[in-house]
């Protein structure tokens, strides 16, 4: 691997960069790397999947789901009165 030194860094610019190195919770080497890999197209930004919902499907009975989506259609109507 090679080494390369980047010159002309400023205070601010430095700050910065530990900062998200810090929130990444990585080095700033790493933090550094992985940017620029990014930024290059080297690497892809990973897609975030959410999953704390998953225990939920298939487990409502006819009756609840039909309960649940008749709160859902109801709230969805609108008053016209309240918007006149």
């Amino acid at each position: 691997m090679e080494t390369i030194s980047i010159q002309g860094v400023d205070e601010q610019l430095s700050a910065l960069l530990k900062q998200q190195a810090a929130k990444a919770r990585t080095s700033v080497n790493q933090f550094i790397l992985d940017t620029l890999k990014k930024h290059v197209g080297l690497e892809q930004e990973k897609e975030a999947t959410w999953d704390d919902l998953d225990h939920l499907f298939g487990s409502w009975s006819e009756e609840e789901f039909t309960t649940i989506q008749g709160t859902i259609s109801s709230a969805r109507q609108i008053d016209p009165e309240l918007w006149s």
